[in-house]
C-alpha cells in the first residue's frame, strides 16, 4: 500500500545526495544531526531521518529540502550503503515496505 519513491543518487566527499521524483518537504528544508533530534517530530523529513539513522549507524547528518535528501556519513560511502539509504527513501510512503 502506498507508492515507492524513485531515487537517483550522487556522491560528493562524505555526502550522498538522493534526488527523488516527489517532494518530501517544503523549500525551507529540515536538518537532523541525530535520531534524538528527530524524535517527537512526525513530519515526513523527521520520519525519514529517523529511518535513515536507524538503518545505518554511520550516518551523522540528514538534510531534506523539497525533493533532495542530503546524507552525510563520517566514514564515506560504498555501493551497499548507498543502496541501503536509497531503499529507505524509496519506502518512505509505503505502508507495507518490502
Amino acid at each position: 500500500m502506498g507508492q515507492s519513491i524513485t531515487v537517483e543518487s550522487r556522491q560528493l566527499d562524505g555526502f550522498c545526495v538522493f534526488t527523488t521524483d516527489r517532494s518530501i518537504s517544503g523549500q525551507d528544508g529540515s536538518a537532523f544531526e541525530s535520531i534524538a533530534v528527530a524524535e517527537g517530530d512526525e513530519s515526513f523529513p523527521a520520519v525519514l531521518a529517523k529511518r535513515l539513522f536507524a538503518a545505518d549507524e554511520g550516518i551523522d547528518h540528514v538534510y531534506v529540502a523539497s525533493n533532495d535528501v542530503v546524507v552525510r556519513r563520517s566514514a564515506g560511502w560504498d555501493a551497499d550503503q548507498v543502496a541501503l539509504a536509497s531503499r529507505v527513501i524509496e519506502e518512505l510512503f509505503r505502508f507495507y515496505p518490502d
